[in-house]
This record gives structure tokens, C-alpha cells and sequence, in this order.
């Protein structure tokens, strides 16, 4: 499932945090990370499981062996920061252009209208907590993984979660099946998640790649947040 729009005839306000959170991550990505060249950068400020339950930065060639008996060497680099930082800083950082430009279209599409009912200050909150979530729920899945973890992703699924909840028959333009079709939010959201999980279960942990726990945890962040958050608004 991958969205073109939505229907937005009943946003009044100008989402300037999901502006700012779009803007931020695309900063992040040309000015910091180099367009996804700059590892050192990458690397030092990416969410690394066993650091985060160890406490301890890891620096230099860690081995990495999958389920299958593969291996990999992966270049960590030292944090200057507490290796805690990382859970907010990971959350604005991608691995390539593909990547960010898939999230941000996401966050684009999605994000705007939860922050027309939330608020500005409450959207940035709401985010935030179901970035946070969505760690912790990749970190879970393997405590002693050295592979770092970084993307929007997590937070961007928390923001579909809650947008499904309060928003289930608003229409979505999306390319489906290779189709491009309009649909409710409910069948083009739970498409996305159905694949999510299914991805989830077929890919054994350790084995790096796209961080299926984070997604899944963050969409069911935003769905069990969003009325939390709504409390006093008009939904």
C-alpha cells in the first residue's frame, strides 16, 4: 500500500509541527548524514539495542550472525552523547533517500490531519511518545543486537495508528496491488499493518534490515494514545 492523498477538505489549521518534523528529518538527512554517506555520523547517533540495555556506547568492528548462520561486521562509532539521546536522535536520521522520501510522503499525507484535531503541541507530543514506543518494541524483540536501529518510521506508524482510529472511512488515494485506487482508511491502513505483520513473522530477529517490531509497536502506540491525547477536543 503506498498513498498518494487524502482527503483534507476539514483541515483549518496550517500543521507547522508536521511541517517542522518533515523539514527536520530532510535537514538531518542532506546536512548531517550526507545524503546517508556520512556513517560516522549515522552510526554514532543511531538506537542500538545492547547499548540502551547495557548502557555501554559500543565503538569499533562488532560481528553480527543471523538465525542462518551468516555473518556481517558492522563499524560502530562512539557516541558523544549518553547512549539514551539516541532514542529521540535515531528518530530523525535514514539510511537513503528511498527511505526518507517513503516516510516523509506518510508523514505527509497522515500527520496534518491528527494535528488539526490535536493541537500543535499535542501532535508533537502524541509523535514523539509513539517514536519512543516504537524503540522500545524493536529493542524488546532482541536485547542483544548490535545493528543499529534509525528512521522515522516508528513515530510515522503511530500517527497512522491514531489517524485509523479517528478517522476510518476517510477516503485515501493509494496505489494498491499496483492499482491506484481510493478506499477508506481502514482498508488502506490495514493493508499496510496486515503486511507489517506479516513481514514481521517471516523475518527471523537479527537479521537487520527494516524493523518490523518498531512499526508494529508504534502503529498499536497510536492507536491505544490517540484518545489520550484527544481528551477535550472534538472528535
Amino acid at each position: 500500500m503506498f498513498p498518494i492523498g487524502d482527503d483534507n477538505t476539514d483541515v483549518t489549521i496550517t500543521p507547522i509541527v508536521n511541517y517542522l518534523f518533515i523539514g527536520i528529518n530532510v535537514l538531518v538527512f542532506v546536512l548531517l548524514q550526507g545524503l546517508g554517506g556520512n556513517d560516522a555520523f549515522s552510526y554514532a547517533f543511531s538506537l542500538v539495542p545492547k547499548e540502551i540495555t547495557t548502557g555501554v556506547d559500543i565503538t569499533g568492528v562488532q560481528v553480527v550472525r543471523d538465525s542462518f548462520g551468516n555473518t556481517a561486521q558492522v563499524q560502530h562509532y562512539s557516541t558523544p552523547l549518553p547512549v539514551y539521546f539516541n532514542f529521540l536522535s535515531s528518530m530523525f536520521m535514514h539510511g537513503s533517500i528511498a527511505h526518507i522520501f517513503g516516510n516523509m510522503l506518510f508523514l505527509f499525507i497522515f500527520g496534518d490531519n491528527l494535528e488539526n484535531l490535536l493541537g500543535h503541541i499535542r501532535f508533537a507530543g502524541f509523535y514523539i511518545a509513539c517514536g519512543l514506543i516504537a524503540a522500545i518494541s524493536q529493542i524488546v524483540m532482541d536485547t542483544t543486537s548490535v545493528i543499529p536501529m534509525l528512521g522515522a518510521s516508528g513515530a510515522i506508524s503511530g500517527v497512522m495508528g491514531g489517524y485509523l482510529l479517528l478517522f476510518p472511512q476517510r477516503k485515501v488515494r493509494a496505489i494498491i496491488f499496483n492499482f491506484l485506487t481510493t478506499v477508506p482508511a481502514f482498508v488502506a491502513l490495514g493493508i499496510w499493518i496486515g503486511y507489517q505483520i506479516l513481514l514481521g513473522l517471516m523475518t527471523p530477529a537479527g537479521t537487520g534490515g527494516v524493523a518490523y517490531a518498531a512499526h508494529i509497536g508504534g502503529f498499536i502506540a497510536g492507536l491505544a494514545l490517540i484518545k489520550v491525547f484527544a481528551i477535550g477536543r472534538r472528535i
